[in-house]
């Protein structure tokens, strides 16, 4: 079973880099364009709380922002607001 402090540290590594691997497939100018944008908003939002609960030695909510920050990322690629590597382990679509 994975450490908590480890398994913290991976989720952030792997929300960094869905991060930068996401990217708005919405047309711009258009609402979809505009939820795209939340999407990674919240995204990074969430990555930074995170590391903010971290910081203080919350590693159990930590985690958990991390994990809702990707959840926020995936949920936009599958819908088709963010356009997201299709191979390898950063997203489920």
């Amino acid at each position: 079973m994975a450490d908590l402090a480890e398994k913290t540290d991976r989720y952030e590594q792997l929300l960094t880099e869905a991060l930068d691997a996401a990217e708005l497939a919405a047309p711009p100018e258009t609402p979809l364009a505009t939820g795209a944008t939340d999407c990674i908003e919240m995204a990074q939002s969430y990555l930074e709380d995170g590391r903010h609960f971290r910081d203080d030695g919350d590693l159990v909510n930590a985690l958990a922002a991390f994990s809702y920050g990707h959840a926020w990322l995936d949920a936009g690629a599958r819908i088709g607001l963010l356009d997201v590597p299709r191979e390898g382990h950063l997203f489920t679509i």
